[in-house]
C-alpha cells in the first residue's frame, strides 16, 4: 500500500461533487442505451453523492468567516 498524504476537508468535498457530476454522465450514457435499470441505480448513486457534497460544503461554508461587503 502507498502512503499518501490525507486529503483536506476541501479536497473531499471536492471529490463528492466530481462523483457526483460522473454518476450523472453515466446514468444519461444508460438510459440513453436503453438500460433503464442501470441508469436508475446510477441516479440513485448520483443523488446520493451530490447531496453528501452540498451537505459538506455547506459544513465547509459555515466554517469559513468571510467579511460581508457593502
Amino acid at each position: 500500500m502507498v502512503n499518501t498524504m490525507p486529503q483536506s476537508k476541501y479536497d473531499n468535498a471536492a471529490d463528492l461533487h466530481i462523483y457526483g457530476a460522473h454518476a450523472h454522465t453515466a446514468a444519461a450514457a444508460a438510459h440513453h442505451r436503453g438500460d433503464h435499470e442501470a441508469a436508475e441505480e446510477l441516479s440513485s448513486k448520483a443523488q446520493d453523492h451530490s447531496m453528501a457534497a452540498s451537505d459538506k460544503t455547506s459544513e465547509l461554508a459555515k466554517q469559513i468567516h468571510v467579511p460581508v461587503r457593502a
